[in-house]
């Protein structure tokens, strides 16, 4: 005889929520990263931690600047840009500038699965300080006997206020560059303590032989289309985090090489731009063959 057959439907596990997500979980054996919970569940901007899965991601000497990161994401810098900073303030990125032995400065990025975890153990609390010797111990002072003088605090001078930047102190050049962006961007106008601020950086880019032309290309590629914050805020960040260029090589002027003439009245060979006669033979009272 059969075994007998229920029709009634099985019931569900009991393990199986009733409500919110139900992951069905695959083994992955290759292409996939590990991401720690604390990074993965962590409150914020999701902005931020895409980026961070999408570096831990990426294999080692990847490019991962800001303009890379916008060429992957469909935000803009500014975004991207804050959540490389939140994720620097969290201990997860460490940004480093290193010179090269070219003299060229870059800036190597550095992820790590831990925050922190590149940061040193930090050290003991100090203890109490040892009392000194009872021969070097000074007798202690009795605020009955001792002067008022003696224990009235010394008053602090109040802080002399902050001069305001002097336009004709910058670089003349490099503040005719950045007053020059608004022509290239309407939004891109900045005070005189703004441009007397960022002088100083298109400067530096100046001496090292970037022309005019090239950074105001840079300050003015792939800007937002609308600005979060002030135009000089972005444009410092672009001065910044740009690595600046080798130097140029040096030019070597190569004087031309004269052909060589056989001289027409001794048969020596010589260097001149055109033929005729040596230097002996064009001297004064030099004898000349006779033309024949």
């Amino acid at each position: 005889m059969a075994d007998p057959q229920s029709n009634a439907p099985l019931r569900a596990g009991a393990g199986t929520p009733t409500s919110g997500v139900i992951h069905v979980r695959t083994r992955l054996t290759a292409d996939f990263t590990v991401i720690s919970n604390a990074l993965a569940q962590r409150r914020g901007s999701a902005v931020t931690i895409g980026v961070a899965a999408y570096i831990a991601s990426l294999p080692d000497g990847s490019r991962v600047s800001i303009a890379a990161l916008c060429e992957h994401f469909t935000e803009g810098e500014i975004l991207i840009s804050r959540a490389l900073g939140e994720l620097e303030a969290a201990g997860y990125l460490e940004r480093r500038r290193e010179r090269l032995p070219t003299g060229q400065i870059r800036t190597r990025t550095y992820f790590y699965d831990v925050p922190g975890g590149h940061s040193p153990p930090p050290a003991p609390p100090p203890g109490p300080p040892k009392p000194p010797a009872a021969s070097n111990v000074p007798p202690p002072l009795n605020p009955a006997t001792e002067p008022t003088s003696a224990i009235e605090p010394t008053p602090v001078p109040p802080p002399r206020p902050e001069e305001p930047p002097n336009l004709s102190d910058a670089d003349p050049r490099a503040v005719t560059v950045l007053t020059s962006l608004r022509r290239v961007d309407p939004r891109l106008v900045l005070s005189e303590r703004e441009a007397v601020r960022l002088a100083p950086a298109v400067a530096q880019w100046l001496a090292a032989g970037v022309a005019p032309a090239q950074i105001t290309a840079l300050l003015t590629t792939r800007l937002p289309d609308r600005f979060l914050t002030r135009p000089a805020r972005i444009l410092a960040f672009r001065l910044r985090e740009t690595p600046l260029p080798a130097p140029p090589p040096p030019i070597i002027e190569r004087t031309a090489v004269l052909p060589f003439h056989t001289c027409d009245g001794c048969e020596r060979a010589f260097r001149a731009p055109e033929p005729g006669h040596c230097r002996d033979c064009r001297r004064p009272g030099a004898l000349l063959p006779a033309a024949a």
